[in-house]
């Protein structure tokens, strides 16, 4: 009995990750019929990460009980070990360090947005996954940092991987009115 129970969980979570990308799929081909050029709605899919980024951090900060990052390198490992695991059930692989350690690139090798997904010719140069560039940017920027987020390899495309370039640029220093500090 507690078997199926255990499998009707699993079910049910594969169920909610496939509604998930289908909705997600819904919605850039809504943005698709909505915008003339694929580089607004890449922009259209950035700026909607980027809000749900600021907001979806006070979700991860009190789920997770992560403490503060002290330097980018525990930031990375704590995007791709708790984070995308934490909201897509993936972990992706941290490579290509930059020699000042300012940059990386997350590797996907299973990006879930894209399951049942074919890019049609015509949109050649849609960044389809384009969300979770302005997720990663809008929730850093809420814990005082600055990134740049930008794919580099798509699978859609027919690169191998999925690969995810992020680029520390700095640290936003909190502007307190004077005299509350």
């Amino acid at each position: 009995m507690a078997r199926q129970a255990g499998r009707g969980a699993a079910e049910s979570k594969k169920m909610s990750s496939e509604l998930f990308t289908l909705t997600y799929g819904a919605l850039v081909t809504q943005l698709c019929k909505d915008y003339e050029n694929d580089e607004d709605v890449n922009k259209q899919l950035d700026k909607m990460g980027y809000n749900i980024g600021v907001r979806l951090i006070e979700d991860f900060l009190a789920r997770s009980n992560v403490g503060r990052c002290h330097d980018f390198r525990e930031t990375a490992d704590v995007i791709a070990k708790v984070a995308f695991k934490m909201y897509l059930g993936i972990t992706p692989s941290i490579s290509n360090w930059s020699p000042a350690g300012d940059e990386f690139s997350l590797i996907l090798e299973n990006n879930p947005l894209v399951d049942f997904v074919e890019l049609p010719d015509n949109h050649s140069s849609l960044i389809y996954s384009n969300l979770l560039c302005g997720v990663l940017r809008g929730a850093l920027e809420m814990v005082q940092m600055a990134v740049d987020v930008k794919f580099v390899q798509d699978t859609l495309k027919g690169d191998s991987v999925t690969e995810i370039r992020m680029k520390f640029i700095k640290r936003i220093e909190d502007n307190l009115p004077a005299g509350e500090e």
